[in-house]
């Protein structure tokens, strides 16, 4: 009897780079143990990338190898190759040779089909391009969106030739989610809309999707939970950028307010809205836009009054009166200090975060000698487990009259507070 000609149909080989890196064959995920930052998964990454198209042998060594002096590149390459094929079949792939080299271009070569979630992304986004039937167009762009995950293999972002496809892919991405919903609203398919704004305000927080999301939520009578995300927004804006949203939300804001002002509400759920979810000892925390109408308020009280009112600027920094730019510590220092104004000053005193690396705080009723004190203690608290860090702890403080007369380095204009 002859050889058999049937033909065993291999699992599926999945891979996903949109979002983070990961490979299952048929069912089962494919372990690398400790392999994930080897030239070797490199090497894999952009060849799995390539496709069928593969990549000519300079542009390989130019991804792979950077500016890295070698003496021998080649030699570099043939071992590199060979342990990439020692690691699949570790992980449990057939015995397959896996690189194929024709004409000075290198190629996935294997003997199970792959899907590479970022190139059925381009396919499905390119498919919507071309098609004319508005319906089906969508339903490709609702495809391609699907399979977005996030960032393009993230793990590698340093890497050039990274960076340059993840720009490419999330321009795509973005393309795709307004042609669907400058569509679905037209459809008034709202519920739609605001899921997919919702994956894409978790990726991209800074992009926006919110305002989409508000839209729908207005269009639905949906006043409160619009409003919810108007100030989560602005609150992450200012907190991480120190900037507000755009005038586009802020107008979105004052359409929401009028709405929500025409419905009644009986006087009770309005005393539990003012009232604060618990009793808190320390000093009150508030965004930004809160805490200037907070100030806003408490510069037309000493008008009468004559309290004396203050602000303080606490900045982390180096060490050496630069602002702090190591991100971990930064965020570290960013939340003792937080915990330190809070314990250290009195219930009637609030504060905000501004920047990244500066907290401003309204005291009422003190002087500029107990403006030093409060800072000391302050400071103090902050560096309470690591002395050190009393030496990235600066202040700046001035009076309100001062700051309403320009002789300050803290000046007001427009909606924020700007630090000179």
């Amino acid at each position: 009897m002859g050889e058999s000609m049937i033909e065993v149909k291999l699992p599926v080989l999945k891979v996903h780079m949109l979002g983070g890196f990961s490979m299952e064959y048929g069912d089962r995920p494919i372990s690398f143990r400790r392999n994930t930052a080897t030239k070797s998964m490199k090497l894999l990454q952009i060849l799995l990338h390539c496709g069928e198209n593969g990549i000519a042998r300079a542009k390989l060594l130019e991804n792979l190898y950077g500016r890295e002096e070698l003496a021998d590149v080649s030699n570099n390459l043939r071992v590199t190759s060979h342990r990439l094929k020692k690691m699949l079949v570790d992980a449990g792939l057939p015995e397959y040779d896996y690189i194929q080299i024709k004409s000075g271009i290198y190629r996935w070569n294997a003997p199970m089909e792959a899907e590479v979630d970022a190139l059925m992304f381009s396919h499905l986004i390119e498919l919507g391009k071309a098609e004319t039937d508005e319906e089906k167009k969508i339903q490709y762009f609702c495809q391609a969106c699907e399979t977005y995950h996030g960032e393009f293999l993230p793990g590698l972002s340093g890497e050039d030739w990274v960076l340059l496809e993840s720009v490419q892919y999330k321009k795509k991405y973005t393309y795709a989610l307004e042609e669907i919903c400058d569509y679905m609203i037209k459809q008034r398919e709202y519920e739609t809309v605001l899921k997919l704004c919702d994956t894409a305000s978790e990726l991209y927080p800074f992009d926006e999707w919110q305002s989409v999301q508000v839209d729908c939520l207005m269009a639905l009578n949906r006043y409160k939970e619009a409003i919810q995300i108007y100030e989560d927004t602005a609150k992450l804006f200012f907190e991480e950028l120190g900037i507000s949203p755009s005038e586009k939300m802020m107008n979105q804001f004052k359409e929401m307010s009028a709405k929500m002002s025409h419905k009644p509400q009986a006087i009770n759920e309005i005393k539990g809205g003012l009232k604060e979810d618990e009793e808190e000892d320390g000093a009150f925390y508030c965004n930004l836009p809160s805490f200037r109408d907070g100030y806003r308020l408490v510069r037309r009280i000493i008008e009468r009054s004559g309290q004396s009112v203050y602000l303080m600027l606490c900045t982390i920094t180096d060490g050496k009166g630069h602002p702090m730019e190591n991100k971990d510590k930064l965020t570290a220092m960013s939340d003792e200090l937080y915990y330190a104004v809070k314990h250290c000053l009195r219930r009637g005193d609030s504060f905000t975060k501004y920047s990244p690396t500066q907290f401003l705080i309204l005291l009422v009723g003190t002087n500029q000698e107990n403006c030093g004190m409060i800072f000391n203690r302050i400071s103090r608290y902050f560096a309470r487990e690591h002395k050190s860090w009393e030496q990235h702890l600066e202040y700046y403080v001035s009076s309100i009259a001062d700051v309403e007369n320009d002789k300050s380095r803290i000046s007001f204009r427009s909606n924020g507070f700007h630090w000179d």
